[in-house]
C-alpha cells in the first residue's frame, strides 16, 4: 500500500529522486518520467509539481543551493577563524550527507542554459560576499581579495567533488586544508585572525 504524503513531503520526495538521477547521469540522459516511476506516482501528478524537465532541474538546484546557504549562515559574534571553520564544517557535512545535491549544484556551473548558470552563480556570489565580510574584519578587502575568494571557492568545490568520489583524507583534514588555503589566498596570517585587528597585506603565511 502506497504511503500518502503531504504536498510538501511529496515535493521533497520528487526532488530527492531527481537529484539522485541527475547526479548519476548526464542531464540529457535523464527522463523526468523516471522520477514518477520511482516515486510510484502518475506522470500527471509529477507535471503538476514541475511542468517541464528544465523547471524540475532548476528547482533541484535552487533547493540544494538555498538549503546549504541557510545551514552555513555565519555567526558574526564568533571570532573570524571560528566562523570560517564552522562554516566549512557545515559545508562539508552537507556535501557528505547530500552528495547528489552537492554534485549537481557544482557540476552545473558551466551548463549551456543561462538560467541554470545563473542559479549556480547566485550561490557562488552569496558565499563570496559572506567570506569577504568575515575577511574584512582583519584586512582591507580589495579587488584582488575578491578575485582570490572567488578562485578559492572554485578550488574548494573541485576539492570536495574529488573527496566525495575518493575520500582519502578525513573531513577534518579537508576542512583544515581549505582554511589554510583561504588564509593564503587572501594574504592573512593566522596570527592576525586571532586578534581580529584590521591589517594591511601580509607575506609568509
Amino acid at each position: 500500500m502506497r504511503t500518502r504524503l503531504s504536498t510538501e513531503q511529496r515535493r521533497e520526495q520528487l526532488l530527492a529522486i531527481g537529484a539522485g538521477l541527475f547526479a548519476a547521469r548526464p542531464h540529457d540522459e535523464v527522463r523526468i518520467e523516471e522520477v514518477a516511476e520511482i516515486a510510484q506516482v502518475s506522470r500527471g501528478l509529477l507535471y503538476h509539481y514541475f511542468p517541464t524537465k528544465k523547471e524540475f532541474f532548476a528547482e533541484i538546484l535552487r533547493t540544494h543551493r538555498d538549503r546549504l546557504l541557510a545551514m552555513s549562515e555565519p555567526d558574526p559574534s564568533l571570532p573570524v577563524a571560528e566562523q570560517l571553520r564552522l562554516g566549512l564544517d557545515v559545508y562539508l557535512e552537507f556535501a557528505r550527507t547530500h552528495p547528489d545535491g552537492y554534485r549537481i549544484v557544482h557540476r552545473s556551473a558551466d551548463d549551456a542554459d543561462r538560467e541554470i548558470r545563473e542559479i549556480c552563480a547566485e550561490g557562488v556570489y552569496a558565499n563570496a560576499e559572506r567570506i569577504l565580510a568575515v575577511v574584512g574584519r582583519v584586512r582591507e578587502v580589495t579587488p584582488v581579495t575578491r578575485l582570490a575568494v572567488r578562485g578559492w571557492l572554485a578550488f574548494v568545490a573541485a576539492l570536495i567533488l574529488d573527496w566525495l568520489d575518493e575520500p582519502k583524507i578525513s573531513q577534518d583534514e579537508l576542512r583544515d586544508l581549505c582554511v589554510r588555503t583561504l588564509f593564503a589566498a587572501v594574504d592573512v596570517a593566522p596570527s592576525a585572525v586571532s586578534g581580529e585587528v584590521r591589517e594591511g597585506p601580509h607575506t609568509g603565511i
